[in-house]
Order: C-alpha cells, then structure tokens, then sequence
C-alpha cells in the first residue's frame, strides 16, 4: 500500500491472518459510499441534535495515525486490530473505513493506492475517493512536520495575560493549532485537522467560497440547538471582515469556526464556503478555552515557526512607533500625536479631520493613564508591507479599569516605510 507506506513485507505478514477480499470491498466501497452520503446531507442542512464529545472522540485522530506508523514499521497485525476497533467506535469516519479496507485487501492481495474501490463505484462518487485520499496526506504530514517543542507562530508578537489562549490555522496542512498562554510562555496545547474554504484561502468577496487570511478574534458563541446540521456542535463567529480587510474593500461575512454534519466525523480538506470547520468532537474541546472577544485567531498560508525569544526587526521598529505614539500623546502633544495616523484614518466613519477634534479634546483634560493587557500580533502581507494588530486598555491613573482599545498599525510604502495607525476604536 504505497500510499500509507506498507511495504510487501508487511503485506505477506499480513496474510497470515485471512480475510475473504469481498470483505474489504464492502468495507472500501461502503467508505466511499457513506463519505458520499454525508456530503449530500451536508449540503441539504437539516436541523440535528449535537452529539456528546467523548475521549475516544478527541483521540480518534491519534489512533489513526498510530495506524499508520504500524504499518510503515511492518506491524501488519496491530494496523488492522487498530483499524477494526477505530472503526468500530466511529463507524461514521470514512477515512478510517478506507484504510481499514485497504487493510483487509492485503490479506488476499497487494492493492494500488488508499481507497482501492471498483471504479464503478469511483464514478457514482465523483471526487469523494480524491477527497479522502487528500485528507490522508494532510493528516500523515501533521504526523511527520510537527513543530519543533517550544517554537510559536511568528504572528504572536506578544500576548497579554487577558489571552489565555490562542489559534492559529495553518492551510497548507490543514491544521489548527490551539495554543495556551502561560506565565511560563505560549505553549502548544494541541492541533486539529481542519477544513477551509471548496476554492481555498484568501477570501476577497462575498460568496467566493474562499477562506480569509488574517487577524481576527472570536466574537461569539452559537448555540447549536439553533443551527443546521452542517455547523455540527457548535460555531465560533469571527470579526472578518477587520479593518484591515476593510481597507483592502474585501466583502463578505459569517465566517466562523465550526463543526461537521452529526453523519461526517471530518469534512474534505477544502469543503467549506469560507469558514474552517473541525471535527465535532475537537470542537467541544476548543470550545471550553475560547474566550470571546480575547480569543484571536490567525488564519495562515503557512505558519512561521520562531522561537519566542526571537525578537524581528519588524517588531522592534514596531515598538518604538507605539513608544512615540504613546509618549506625544502621554505629554498632550497634539500634533505629534498625529503623525502617528495615516492620512486617510477611519474609526466607524470618523476621518482624520474628525479624530483630531475628539484627540484634541481628550488631550485638553490633561488626564494622565496608564496602558495595560497590550497584545500586539503581527500580520505581513509582504516584505514591503505589514500590519500590527495591538489592543490595550487604557486606564486613567488612580481608577482600576478603563476602556479596551484596539489599534490597526501599517508599515508600507504608502507610509514611508514608517509604522502608522490607519484605525482605532473602543472595543469593551
């Protein structure tokens, strides 16, 4: 079985145990017909009640995999019982019922590739067969290119003790990471196979099935009671579009974060009109650590791996901006203060022009304050341009709280190459 890497050896192991190869064709076909079938359901978004999450749920992934190191170690045996029993518990995963039908080929015969399926069945199910095969190989590479222990996304410039978790999606794996901010560091709490959008990442319209690549935050919780089956146990709204997206006149919304139809365990790779939905239950175990409007998540091409002691060039010029933004504006400085936005700012509506007036008469009461719980996470489109995500309270001397804000800081030719603000608002 090339595909999962069984080697003959392994194959003539295997048949020592025999199984009649009308059984694995059952078991292959059935795979492909029931992944089919799901995705007809899906498509007709009926209402469901949400299944419980269970251990053996949030461990379904990792045996799958253990499959497939039994079989590149030649243990020909212990891959087929683990197949059997995975499949036993979650009938309802057509990946698993694949491998474990290519399994039971290799007692009869050698096969050509995962998914050896009449091609009479291939054709009633265009695509499916393509589909699990493609899911196969994200979930064997989330096993061979996992991250070195210690090293984060280079997005997350800093964290404030307010995040107490955060999520990156990397899309070239179809994978979601879920991260928990500690006071020892950011540590990777665990990741999870992840579907994106039918026609892939960088969402720029409304409706072009396409994924979003940004910085965004969780806004919200949806009850699942209130849902079609599509959306599975639940669904995390994010705040696409930002500013940012905004400022680039990209359109659209409700993108968010959800689960599968209850007759699916995971969906294909790109099967999704823009949003990234994971299994049911890996989304009840992210859904105890979300916190809403604290929670961000940043959707990926491919994550930058770094070492969080690592500081980049970016991120240093980027401090010293905020420092000089903070201190002209700590000392009432009107004017320097502005030159710290961009020419064409907006906050919900208000212009420059409008921003002065409100900074001016915010500086004239000469009430000095304090920031705390800054998060600063860092977005670079390009070489020549980046963004600074950066949200704050700000809270006057001598009061225990103050307004949370956030700032959309930009570094790009259009700024002279200087980190600027383009927006800032009140978010709580």
């Amino acid at each position: 079985m090339a595909a999962l890497g069984l080697s003959s050896a392994s194959a003539q192991q295997s048949k020592k145990k025999q199984k009649p190869r009308a059984v694995a064709s059952v078991v292959t076909v059935a795979a492909v017909s029931a992944a089919a079938a799901a995705q007809a359901s899906s498509r007709r978004g009926s209402k469901k009640s949400v299944p419980a999450a269970s251990a053996q749920g949030l461990q379904a992934e990792a045996r799958l995999l253990r499959i497939y190191q039994q079989i590149g170690q030649g243990q020909g045996r212990a891959a087929l019982t683990t197949a059997q029993q995975l499949v036993d518990d979650h009938p309802n995963f057509a990946l698993a019922q694949l491998v474990l039908g290519d399994l039971l080929m290799t007692q009869s015969q050698g096969i050509r590739a995962l998914g050896d399926v009449p091609e009479a069945t291939v054709r009633a199910a265009p695509g499916v067969l393509t589909d699990l095969r493609e899911e196969s190989l994200m979930r064997m590479r989330a096993l061979r290119e996992r991250p070195a222990p210690g090293l984060i996304p280079a997005n997350f410039a800093r964290l404030s003790p307010r995040n107490r978790h955060a999520i990156a999606v990397d899309a070239s794996r179809a994978r979601l990471y879920l991260f928990e901010n500690t006071p020892q560091g950011i540590r990777l709490v665990a990741d999870y196979y992840a579907s994106v959008g039918k026609l892939g990442i960088e969402k720029n319209i409304e409706g072009d099935l396409k994924t979003p690549l940004g910085i965004y935050y969780v806004t919200n919780t949806l009850d699942p009671n209130s849902l079609q089956d599509l959306y599975g146990a639940g669904a995390l709204p994010i705040n696409y579009p930002n500013p940012y997206d905004l400022r680039r006149g990209k359109t659209g919304s409700g993108i968010w974060l959800h689960g599968v139809p209850q007759g699916q365990f995971a969906r294909a790779p790109k099967a999704t009109d823009g949003c990234v939905a994971i299994s049911n239950p890996d989304l009840q175990e992210v859904l105890k650590r979300i916190e809403i409007r604290t929670t961000p998540v940043v959707i990926l091409p491919k994550i930058e791996w770094i070492n969080p002691a690592q500081s980049g060039a970016d991120v240093a010029a980027f401090d010293r901006a905020f420092a000089a933004w903070r201190q002209a504006k700590a000392a009432g400085h009107l004017e320097l203060t502005l030159s710290s936005y961009t020419a064409d700012f907006n906050s919900y509506g208000k212009t420059l022009a409008d921003w002065r007036g409100i900074l001016g008469n915010e500086l004239a009461k000469k009430r000095s304050s304090e920031l705390k719980d800054q998060t600063v996470l860092h977005w670079a489109e390009s070489a020549q341009s980046a963004t600074m995500v950066v949200t704050f309270s700000e809270v006057p001397t001598g009061a225990v709280t103050g307004p949370t804000k956030r700032q959309y800081w930009l570094r790009s030719p259009a700024t002279g190459n200087q980190w600027k603000i383009f927006f800032e608002g009140i978010i709580g």
